[in-house]
């Protein structure tokens, strides 16, 4: 190490907000520092940004150093952490290492998407240690709501920095692994400079209650039920889907996945083993030949998805599968923030159908697989790390995070941000520089930043709708014929039940009249006449600017 060498934390996303978690750190002296990247993950549109498939973290900070990314490293294969690889990785280019499931759940997708990209990956386990660059990591098992989750410890000659992902202490999983006590107490006593910490749970006192209390709590709803029982939970909760599994064996009951995105993940964990013991699933023809007290359904549409097998059921669209009055609904799920209308929706939907619904408001249905404050407490005294950054949260749960950790006695938290580049050695931990950052966006088999994708002008569309008119002059500069009009998004009629179209067509045609003849060659002018006349006619009509494309054509 040399005097000008420093170890850098940058965050290009997931902190400052849920999702789209992407760390980079750095090593050796400004300029020519070599990177590896910790996560490469989505955030999920809403109604905000319409026709868009995925937020994608902005990539054009490490897109520009690239030659110098020396790995990119997946904690889990939550859509947060992982869902981006196969979008991104073409324009790095970098080797990408994942442990056996993330790799089952990458090819998986590839296989059901059809034209994405094939991504080569490194396996590694929980347990194993590798070099990349100047860095030294060794995977630490750690607990956490899908198969395979591990926290990373980043050794480089500045330090060492525990990079945690997502993580929770629970002493009786219905699916490993703990939460390497051993393992951090030991890399707490070699000494550890940072703690880049899951914030997610920040806010709340207290230990998340076990998944194996969830597991009995679902047993015995399932028991109790007198019809059907569908619960849905997170398509990647291999662990919960073997719990509801489990207790519906216990209680004589055949299981039915439905969804697609629940059967493959599924089809991964069988493939590793994580589903043995259990009866095989029945077929969705098979649902109206098994009696309603004898199966369980499990099945996607937890948080509202208006594609989602829930949501067709609570509207009555699927084909082989339905529910009665009386058969009974699980939400084995937090409501993530945004979702609640969509959320709601369908608990109508299965209301008015007499479906009985029970929620983690009314009992013990869903855990989180995030740390509590006396979870982080406990990961503080294992591995006393100098410093402390808050991440994987919204600024409340930084803000949280980074205030309880002063409490508990560290005393070095900077304030980290997406884009902040935070020197962790030598020196103090401080903000030394701010790199480019933001969202890019999926729609359809493109990727751009928000002006590149017309989602703005989309959004305004969605708002007012559209006119487009075509005018023809002749050899004259007189109309041809009435300009054409076509409305999309407007309202038929206006108050005094004018047809719409007619209305704007009169508009436009006293805009190229009211214009002198020997103006009309310039045919701009015309253009912008015609523009602004049915543009104001449609505010006048409507109260609404609608968006306008006007066509001026001589003949």
């Amino acid at each position: 190490m040399t005097s000008k060498d420093e170890l850098v934390f940058l965050p290009l996303g997931g902190v400052g907000e849920i999702g789209m978690n992407l760390a980079l750190y750095g090593y050796g002296p400004e300029g020519r520092r070599e990177w590896i990247m910790v996560d490469c993950g989505v955030t999920f549109a809403g109604p905000e940004l319409p026709g868009v498939d995925l937020i994608l973290p902005d990539i054009r900070y490490i897109e520009d150093e690239k030659i110098n990314l020396k790995a990119i490293i997946i904690t889990h294969s939550h859509e947060d952490h992982y869902g981006a690889v196969a979008e991104l990785w073409p324009y790095l280019g970098a080797p990408v290492y994942v442990t056996p499931f993330t790799a089952g759940m990458l090819e998986a997708k590839r296989a059901y998407e059809g034209d994405m990209q094939e991504v080569p990956v490194t396996i590694y386990k929980a347990g194993d240690t590798f070099e990349v660059g100047p860095f030294t990591i060794e995977a630490v098992p750690v607990n956490h709501s899908i198969p395979e989750p591990v926290s990373l410890v980043i050794s480089s000659p500045a330090g060492r920095v525990i990079h945690t992902g997502d993580w929770k202490i629970d002493e009786a999983p219905s699916l490993g692994p703990l939460t390497d006590e051993n393992r951090f107490r030991a890399i707490g006593d070699e000494g550890v400079l940072g703690l880049i910490c899951d914030s997610t749970n920040a806010l709340r006192d207290g230990v998340s209650p076990s998944e194996k209390e969830v597991s009995k709590s679902l047993e015995n709803i399932i028991r109790a039920a007198k019809g059907r029982v569908a619960i849905t939970t997170f398509s990647s909760n291999v662990g919960r889907i073997r719990s509801v599994a489990e207790a519906a064996r216990d209680a004589g009951r055949k299981v039915l996945l439905l969804g697609s995105s629940i059967k493959r993940v599924v089809d991964v964990a069988t493939d590793l083993g994580y589903m043995e013991g259990l009866p095989p699933f029945i077929d969705e023809d098979e649902f109206n030949t098994i009696d309603r007290n004898k199966i369980v359904i499990i099945l996607t549409g937890s948080q509202g998805e208006s594609r989602a097998a829930l949501a067709k059921i609570s509207r009555d669209e699927m084909r082989t599968v339905m529910l009665n009055a009386g058969d009974t609904v699980v939400f084995s799920s937090r409501t993530i923030p945004g979702n609640e209308k969509a959320i709601l929706d369908i608990k109508n939907g299965l209301i008015e159908q007499g479906v009985n619904i029970i929620t983690d408001d009314e009992a013990l249905v869903h855990v989180s697989g995030h740390p509590r404050r006396n979870e982080l407490k406990r990961m503080y005294e294992w591995v006393r790390p100098q410093i402390l950054v808050p991440v994987h949260g919204e600024a409340a749960h930084l803000v949280g995070h980074a205030t309880f950790a002063r409490q508990c006695g560290i005393e070095t938290v900077p304030h980290v941000r997406n884009g902040d580049m935070l020197r962790l050695a030598p020196g103090p931990a401080e903000v030394i520089d701010e790199a480019p950052h933001g969202r890019i966006f999926k729609d359809g088999d493109l990727i751009g930043d928000f002006d590149e994708m017309g989602i703005g002008e989309r959004r305004k569309l969605s708002y007012v709708g559209h006119i487009a008119v075509n005018v023809l002059l002749n050899g004259k500069h007189n109309l041809v014929r009435d300009p054409v009009v076509r409305t999309q998004g407007l309202p038929e009629f206006d108050e005094d039940s004018e047809r719409m179209t007619d209305r704007l067509q009169e508009a436009a045609v006293s805009a190229v009249e009211s214009i002198p003849r020997v103006r009309r060659r310039d045919l701009d002018v015309v253009h912008e006449s015609v523009r602004r006349a049915v543009r104001a006619a449609a505010r006048d009509a409507w109260g609404k600017k609608p968006v306008m494309t006007v066509f001026v054509t001589r003949v």
